[in-house]
């Protein structure tokens, strides 16, 4: 239960950093990241600026540490331990 519960948390977070961006811009870095396939080779220098510029909205290392801070209670113990 306990894991559910932190999937929904950051399913939560996820949200309010995606909600940072405008829909038209949300639909857009789809669109970037479906045509890159994973690879920033597959975008000119313009998209994969425009996608850099986009991510940089959403605040992704904000992201990150908020995610990182609500998780530790759920970190796995150390090996030998139970």
């Amino acid at each position: 239960m306990a894991r559910l519960i932190a999937v929904a948390e950051l399913a939560l977070l996820v949200r309010d950093h995606i909600t940072r961006l405008e829909p038209h811009e949300r639909r857009r870095v789809i669109e970037l990241v479906r045509r890159g396939r994973g690879r920033p080779s597959r975008l000119t220098p313009r998209e994969r600026r425009e996608l850099a510029t986009l991510v940089a909205k959403a605040e992704p290392r904000l992201f990150a540490t908020t995610a990182a801070k609500r998780m530790v209670p759920f970190r796995p113990t150390k090996f030998g331990r139970r």
